[in-house]
């Protein structure tokens, strides 16, 4: 393998187009294996440096071979969809299979632009180090990612940053973000690329470690600064319902619902904080009202803030109804938050007029939510010792993937909140990938993260985002646990992905400035 240093001049693959994409898909299909469950991040290195290498040695088809990859990361990494779209949607197992494989295919689209630009760049019939090659890689990857926190909504998952939990680069976190910790993953992986390469020189090899040792070492080092201090720590009980999704929306099981949740919490009410899950109530007007006005009384009498999730119909004289996933607060608590970022063909149907009945999951009354407003007040809660109301920045389901999005709301907060009901993902790797990605949302921001979902994987993840406490999936139970309340700002909190899109707009500039000094020798 040639590394990204020395002449623009690469030899091309020996290997026939064919096996190229068939190496290109194996490389994609190992990515998802580096995140949560499996946790083997080093197969990320390895499948990024592989498609570095196939990219770089190609002669042709770069954006084909780009797009393969693609298809082998989220092939595997969010095969998860189906179980909701089949077992909870009653789709036949074809029809569901083609719909996993048309969106599989549009998310490897994603990948596409990172083999044509280096493709265009290969071609442009200009001197271009491998540097500058490398450089053009590295913007397009951390662009490509980018694009995924707002383009069409956005679907900002498996982030190679996600995958750095728990290994000598998460320092980078605090600082940088996701983003950033994909910057140094991705940089890494060519380093290791280079390292790899027998042909190389002895002193490209010996640079490559040495950058590959400063990576490791400055990122152990970022992992031992305490960004934010403990103000105080305090009880909470969430609880896991684990409520059969088959039937939960059902008109005779809402309020066997509200009981099974009312039971689970008997014995927590001295917590001082006590969170439901994710449309933990399934009720409606009047009914909603007499639950709720049930669970505040409760609440205040035993002087507990409470949490839950619930549907929200809100009409105003002349408009139609309008349903919103939101969590609202009891008891000492206060406030009320919508969820923003909505889950295409989850709780919105694009072309809905075509597909409303033809599969169940569709029909739900989640399936016409409205998005939030885009600026809410965080949650209230009032804590003993605190005079202030400590602030709660809340994500609801897989919003929480949105990292700028809840940094914004964290900069004020204590503690971090997200509820969801991974219950449509059953058994899956999807649930392991989502309780990962609010891992990382603790960490950037230095703040505890509660976490409690229908079926699991309800959990308390510390400021450095260890799981401190975990339920079993597919157990109804109360998690008990302490968490902390947090001062202080971590840099990312404070200045959020543009640090990032800076570096990626000054290798931008640097490619650039190559190919417009190669033209000048030409000419």
């Amino acid at each position: 393998m040639n590394s990204f240093s020395g002449s623009s001049q690469s030899v091309d693959s020996p290997l026939a187009l064919p096996l190229q994409a068939v190496l290109a898909l194996a490389a994609g299909g190992i990515y998802p294996l580096a995140f949560a469950p499996f946790h083997w991040f080093p197969l990320l290195f390895v499948s990024v440096a592989v498609f570095w290498w196939l990219l770089n040695h190609a002669s042709t088809q770069w954006a084909t071979l780009a797009w393969i990859y693609g298809l082998g990361k989220y092939g595997v990494g969010i095969s998860w969809i189906y179980v909701s779209i089949h077992q909870y949607g009653g789709a036949s197992p074809l029809l569901a299979g083609l719909m996993v494989a048309s969106f599989v295919g549009f998310m490897a689209l994603f990948c596409l632009p990172i083999g044509w630009f280096v493709g265009a760049l290969k071609t442009s019939g200009r001197p271009l180090g491998r540097v500058a090659l490398a450089m053009g890689f590295i913007a397009s990857w951390l662009l490509m990612e980018w694009l995924l926190t707002w383009f069409l909504t956005g679907f900002p998952w498996l982030f190679a940053g996600h995958a750095m939990l728990g290994t000598p680069l998460q320092g980078f976190a605090p600082i940088f973000g996701a983003l950033g910790l994909t910057l140094v993953a991705v940089l890494a992986s060519l380093l290791l690329q280079v390292i790899a390469d027998k042909t190389q020189a002895g002193s490209h090899r010996g640079c490559a470690m040495g950058g590959l040792l400063l990576l490791a070492g400055l990122g152990l080092s970022l992992n031992s600064v305490s960004w934010v201090t403990s103000q105080a720590r305090y009880d909470v009980a969430l609880v896991q319902g684990d409520i059969d999704q088959a039937i939960k929306w059902d008109q005779d099981q809402r309020f066997v619902n509200v009981r099974k949740h009312m039971r689970l919490s008997a014995a927590h009410w001295d917590a001082d904080l006590l969170i439901w899950p994710e449309a933990a109530l399934t009720l409606f007007g009047r009914d909603a009202r007499q639950a709720t006005q049930a669970l505040h009384g409760q609440a205040q009498s035993s002087q507990t803030n409470v949490i839950v999730g619930m549907p929200d119909v809100q009409r105003q004289t002349g408009e139609e109804a309008q349903f919103f996933n939101t969590v609202q607060a009891f008891g000492l608590a206060e406030g009320r938050f919508a969820k923003r970022h909505l889950v295409p063909f989850g709780e919105y149907v694009p072309l809905q007029d075509y597909l409303r009945g033809l599969i169940e999951f569709f029909d739900l009354p989640m399936s016409v939510a409205t998005p939030g407003p885009r600026q809410q007040p965080n949650i209230r809660l009032q804590l003993p010792g605190i005079q202030q109301p400590v602030e709660v920045a809340s994500g609801i389901c897989y919003e929480i993937a949105y990292g700028d999005t809840l940094r914004r709301q964290a900069a004020t907060s204590g503690v971090l909140l997200t509820v969801s009901n991974d219950t449509w993902f059953g058994g899956s790797i999807g649930p392991h990938q989502h309780m990962q990605i609010a891992q990382m949302r603790a960490l950037e921001n230095g703040r505890w993260l509660l976490r409690a979902t229908n079926s699991g994987l309800t959990g308390v993840v510390n400021e450095r985002g260890e799981i401190a406490a975990q339920l079993p999936q597919f157990e109804p139970a109360v998690l008990r646990a302490e968490f902390a309340v947090m001062l202080g700002t971590t840099p990312y909190t404070y200045l959020g992905d543009w640090p990032v899109l800076g570096v990626v707009l000054i290798l931008l500039l640097v490619v650039l400035g190559r190919l417009r000094r190669g033209l000048s020798e030409t000419v």
